[in-house]
Order: structure tokens, then sequence, then C-alpha cells
């Protein structure tokens, strides 16, 4: 369906679950990959709240391949709250989630190829919350208003867009019952639903937009529930 002949895509996290897909589906399109991951893996591993690291890092990709095409801000930030979360953790949430994907972007501004995009990977939890999640949910509200500033910025050069996934399940678990129907496409996501909507923002087909963030939920933003509805049970 894709093809990214010779393109360059940049992932960020992409040692495992979706970033791992996204590196996986540019791969098997085409792409040259490069990704950088806590976890150890075959190009960069390194902490991406390290503005050295992140120099570093962008120095060996150009060293490699001389432009980028896609990046993709995928790395994942740290969840905590008020109850538990100290300053420390909602700072480093905050470099991970909102200041390495600025600055890569930055970085990378120079060496943008034609046609070049960046999808940010942000979060249903940029407008809906549980307890506790301050850090995560700060985060990824912060790259889903970066999107569309950096969309703004980088008119005509790169085009900027996010997908705020919902529950992913990154073990392509397949759920029946509650977990499956209170969704209205009638399953959870997996990481292949993520990654086939970055390679189409990725792609021509997708040249008309920018500054957009898609929701990747099953609808399940968008579904009003009351007590006794689509499999959800108040337990007080």
């Amino acid at each position: 369906m894709f093809c990214f002949d010779d393109n360059v895509a940049v992932i960020t996290g992409g040692a495992k679950g979706i970033g791992k897909c996204i590196r996986e589906s540019f791969e098997a399109a085409g792409a040259r990959t490069a990704i950088i991951d806590l976890l150890d893996n075959d190009y960069f591993t390194g902490d991406i709240a390290d503005k050295a690291v992140l120099e570093a890092f962008c120095d060996k990709v150009i060293s490699d391949f001389g432009h980028v095409d896609f990046l993709i801000n995928n790395a994942a930030p740290k969840m905590c709250g008020l109850d538990k979360g100290s300053y420390e953790d909602f700072e480093y949430a905050l470099k991970v989630g909102v200041t390495a994907p600025f600055y890569l972007s930055k970085l990378f501004t120079p060496y943008f190829a034609e046609g070049a995009s960046i999808v940010n990977i942000s979060s249903s939890r940029d407008r809906m919350s549980q307890p506790q999640t301050e850090s995560y949910t700060a985060a990824k509200g912060g790259i889903s208003a970066l999107t569309h500033a950096m969309a703004v910025s980088l008119a005509g050069k790169v085009r900027v867009n996010s997908v705020s996934p919902g529950w992913i399940d990154n073990n392509y678990t397949v759920y029946k019952g509650p977990d499956a129907i209170q969704q209205p496409v009638g399953r959870v996501g997996n990481p292949l639903d993520i990654a086939n909507t970055v390679l189409y923002l990725c792609s021509d087909m997708a040249g008309f937009i920018t500054g957009e963030n898609i929701f990747i939920d099953g609808g399940m933003t968008k579904q009003m529930i009351y007590h006794g509805d689509h499999g959800w049970i108040l337990n007080q």
C-alpha cells in the first residue's frame, strides 16, 4: 500500500510496542530506519531526556543518511500523579514527552528532505484522564499543542501531525466481553492501527493534512456512557 523506497524514518522509542511496529512497517515499505530507545537495540541506545544524547543521535543519523524524511516522536513519558510523583518525576516526563520532540525537530530541521513529515504520538489522555496520571497527561497535552505550533512554523517545509491512540494492546490480545463491546468498533486496538495511520500521514496521500491530531481509539472518546451501558458498570 505504501512505498517509501530509500526514505529515512527516524523513530524514538522504536525498540518495542508501537514504536517497533512503526519501524517494521516503514522497513516493509522500503524505508531505512534509525531508532533511539532506552532499551538495547541495533541503532542507538540512549535517554532522550538528555540534551547531549539527542545531539549525538542527530549527528549519527545525519552521518549515516545525510537527510531525514520522517520523524516519528513516539517515546512514552513516565506516568505519575499528585500522590506519589515528585518534582523530578514530572520534569522528566515533560523532557521525554515534549522537550525531546521539540529539540529533535529543531536539530533535524536543516536536514529534512522535500516532502518531509513529522508525526507525534500523543494520546486520548490529552483530553481525558484517570486519577494519578498528571505527568503523562500533561506531556501528551503538550505534544498535541506542539504539533499545531510546529506545523505553522515549518509551513512549506515539513508537514506536522499527531495521532492520539486509545487502548492499544502491544501483545495483540483479542479481548471479548465488556472490554471489546464497550468500544464502538467492537475490539481493542493494536500497534498496527497506529502504524498504518503514521505511514498514511507520511505519504503523499496525506499531502493536504498538517497541524491535525487524529484519534485512533475505536470511538471510545465519542461515546457517551451511563451506568450499565455497553458493558460499563460503576462499582462504588
